[in-house]
């Protein structure tokens, strides 16, 4: 069996990679600033601290691939999947995120503050200790999703479907949540969180 290829400190800033097909690939600290990556398939890959400052990702495919303490600044992911993937710790800002398909993904200590996600598909996800400070997520399935630790400082979680979801007290706080679907339990939760007695 190969090893897989690893690569530190690469610099593909401005590459330009279409239709590209990664497999088991390690990049660290590595530069992909500027580069067009349209409909790059990855599988089994890990990208650790890599820049991706207005990369191209556009309808590209991620499979059990990593991307831990990336930075994704004005990322184009249009069109584009993460299936099994892990985000742990990277950084989203000004990103263009909408049509993005998102599914069993870890965004475990990832920030997406001020980002768009409404009306997105991410039931089931896992944002623990997320930083979604005023993200907007109205209307977006959030059921079955682990938010337990998670900064929601006035996100916007009008009409999104909450129920099932695991929402610390102080989640329930800092959000903006009316019209959002819960369950009894959350209900309980949110009227305890905001000092209530349900008798």
């Amino acid at each position: 069996m190969d090893n897989p290829v690893e690569e530190v400190g690469e610099d593909y800033s401005d590459a330009n990679l279409p239709d590209q097909q990664w497999e088991k690939r390690t990049f660290t600290d590595c530069d992909f600033a500027e580069a067009d990556l349209r409909s790059l398939v990855t599988t089994g890959c890990t990208f650790t601290r890599c820049d991706f400052t207005r990369t191209d990702l556009g309808e590209s495919r991620h499979h059990a691939t990593a991307f831990r303490q990336c930075t994704f600044d004005r990322t184009v992911l249009t069109r584009s999947s993460f299936t099994s993937c892990s985000l742990m710790g990277s950084n989203f800002v000004d990103c263009v995120l909408r049509p993005t398909t998102f599914t069993e993904v870890d965004f475990t200590l990832a920030s997406f503050v001020r980002a768009p996600l409404h009306d997105m598909k991410l039931s089931g996800q896992r944002f623990r200790e997320t930083n979604l400070s005023e993200a907007d997520l109205r209307n977006t399935d959030l059921s079955r999703a682990d938010l337990m630790g998670a900064r929601l400082l006035d996100a916007k979680l009008e009409g999104a479907d909450l129920r099932g979801a695991l929402v610390d007290a102080n989640g329930l706080r800092q959000a903006k949540l009316a019209g959002a679907l819960i369950d009894i339990d959350q209900a309980i939760a949110f009227a305890a969180a905001h000092g209530l007695v349900v008798g």
